[in-house]
């Protein structure tokens, strides 16, 4: 172990200072989802081997045709000069070496007896057909020369200095630069776009089979039921991972059933003893000794109601729609009955997608906290495109820092703030976090600006 540690600290230590910089920028930069990811490993790839196949071979195919097409026609230049040097026309006519010239070489030559070539022309930025035809003229003609290849695109005009004359040829550009490198070009890169197009639609084809394995698995997460089953499609291994799913999914199910089938015989058979307390606690009514027991029968009912609620979780519901206003309207009359107040905000869409009993027994039980232990309570509502957050503050003791956690176990009972001997479980607030978790959400607590505490519920909308 010790060698293994010793060679990655001499590994640290031989990366550039900038790597771990460029590290962090590439990771926050990059995209996070699966399908980007995958184009960008088609794309930047094939990128890279246009890229050096542009810059290395390309270039060097384009230079040394250039330079070929560059020495032909210098060499056809050369060629009509020495004719003109051995067979000088006596009259001084050049029609004929003219002719040959545009006729078998393709060049159009002009004579200006007693011509001089015009001053120097600065060098264009970037053309290595200069650099060619004057390298070549240097080595094959070794006269004084000018060369034009940026005054008319189509033609180069190349003007050689021959005693008290001056030789101008014309040629067309073709013939001197390799011109049509272009054509290449456009065939890789149409080339390479058709094929990202297809990659992108076989991608789209595979990523399409995880996206709906991570809605089914997100909807079966909330408890909501997908309008079109589950299928699992694809390659080989998301199909693996879409049938485990499905698997798992049917085992969850099968288990809540058995425990909501165990929980309903055992309500059962309990409430039937509770019922024959009561009888015999009504047929002995007269008995002093057992005047206490009827208030503990109903507190042992009550209790037995919130522990099969609680362990049921409202898993049975369905998903419908339920008004946020009309829900806090009803909360605040109750309040106002019990000489309190209560207040409420609501930003965005009133119409919710949630289980509907089970999302009223969460803000019940809150604002029941709330009625309970403070004066007042005000409730903000904020429904955005992908998230419902309800904050409930109010003015009462609160809860220490260090129980905000605690509160939400089954059973877990506040001694400073709650009456052992009053009515109650200790499952209200873990009934709140169970149905928010059942929503795909989750119950946060803290301190409220009014002086007592603070609950923030936040559920997917």
């Amino acid at each position: 172990m010790a060698i293994i540690d010793t060679m990655r600290r001499d590994i640290g230590r031989l990366r550039p200072p900038g790597w771990a910089t460029f590290g962090r920028w590439l990771k926050r930069h990059m995209p996070t989802g699966l399908f980007t990811r995958s184009v960008l490993i088609v794309i930047i790839p094939m990128l890279l081997l246009q890229t050096v196949v542009a810059a290395v071979f390309m270039e060097r195919h384009w230079r040394l045709v250039t330079e070929r097409l560059s020495q032909a026609v210098t060499r056809d230049i050369a060629a009509i000069i020495e004719i003109i040097r051995i067979y000088p026309p006596a009259s001084g006519d050049y029609s004929e070496i003219i002719r040959i010239a545009r006729d078998k070489l393709s060049l159009t030559l002009l004579v200006e007896p007693g011509g001089q070539l015009p001053p120097p022309r600065s060098k264009p930025f970037f053309s290595i057909l200069d650099d060619f035809l004057a390298d070549q003229i240097n080595q094959q003609i070794r006269l004084p020369f000018w060369i034009d290849t940026v005054g008319d695109s189509r033609l180069v005009e190349i003007r050689i200095q021959l005693d008290d004359k001056v030789l101008r040829f014309f040629t067309v550009r073709n013939q001197t630069y390799a011109s049509n490198t272009h054509i290449f070009l456009v065939w890789m890169f149409g080339t390479s776009l058709l094929l990202i197009g297809i990659s992108i639609l076989f991608l789209r084809g595979q990523i399409r089979p995880i996206l709906a394995l991570a809605n089914a698995a997100e909807n079966f997460g909330k408890g909501q039921r997908m309008q079109d089953p589950f299928v699992p499609r694809g390659a080989d291994e998301i199909r693996r991972a879409g049938i485990a799913f499905i698997q798992m999914r049917e085992r969850i199910e099968r288990q809540m059933e058995q425990r909501t089938a165990m929980l309903t015989g055992i309500s059962h058979d309990l409430r039937t003893i509770l019922t024959r307390f009561k009888l015999q606690l009504a047929l002995a009514r007269d008995n002093p000794d057992l005047a206490g027991m009827s208030a503990d029968v109903d507190d042992m009912q009550s209790m037995l109601e919130g522990y099969l609620a609680f362990a049921r979780g409202e898993a049975e519901e369905d998903f419908g729609e339920l008004r946020l206003s009309e829900l806090l309207e009803k909360i605040e009359m109750d309040f106002a009955l019990h000489g309190k107040t209560m207040t409420y905000s609501i930003d965005g869409e009133d119409l919710l997608s949630v289980r509907p009993n089970a999302f009223m027994r969460l803000v019940g039980n809150l604002a029941a906290n709330s009625q309970r232990y403070a004066s007042h309570l005000h409730v903000d509502a904020r429904h955005s495109a992908k998230w419902l957050t309800l904050v409930f503050d109010d003015d009462g003791p609160g809860i220490p820092e260090q129980s905000r956690e605690d509160v939400f176990k089954p059973f877990f009972r506040l001694d400073e703030a709650r009456n052992l001997n009053a009515s109650g479980t200790g499952l209200g607030l873990a009934i709140v976090r169970d149905i928010a978790r059942g929503h795909g959400g989750n119950v946060t607590l803290s301190d409220s600006p009014r002086g007592g505490l603070r609950a923030v519920v936040r559920v997917p909308a």
